[in-house]
């Protein structure tokens, strides 16, 4: 399963996510405390079309870029629990229900690629 984040302004511009990313991430957005509780749970759902605006999106990059991205070096990732690891993710698939938690991380990178798309967007809304 992924997400599409569709650009409100435009067409074309969007920016993709697994739900191994997109659950850590929405972890990371609940923590900033810039969107309700309930629209980060609308937008856990896919294809639902949930819509992000201008001002929060750009809210969602600011606080990436000034108190998340500071604390994760480029080497590293943060899970869902917002907890940090140097380990690399080596594709295992944990099925246990106390590691599960494993599955779902974001690293640097990819939390600067999502900033960089929401400070570039104009809103977007999530399928």
């Amino acid at each position: 399963m992924s997400f599409t984040l569709h650009d409100l302004g435009s067409e074309g511009y969007e920016f993709s996510a697994s739900v191994w990313h997109w659950k850590a991430a929405l972890e990371v957005i609940k923590s900033l405390d810039v969107i309700s509780d309930g629209k980060i749970r609308q937008m856990g759902y896919n294809a639902m079309g949930t819509r992000v605006d201008i001002d929060d999106a750009h809210l969602i990059a600011e606080k990436i870029n000034s108190v998340i991205l500071p604390k994760l070096a480029p080497n590293k990732r943060m899970f869902s629990d917002l907890s940090i690891t140097a380990e690399p993710d080596d594709g295992t698939i944990y099925k246990d229900d106390d590691e599960q938690w494993k599955n779902y991380s974001v690293d640097h990178d990819w939390l600067k690629e999502f900033s960089d798309f929401c400070l570039r967007s104009k809103g977007f809304q999530i399928f």
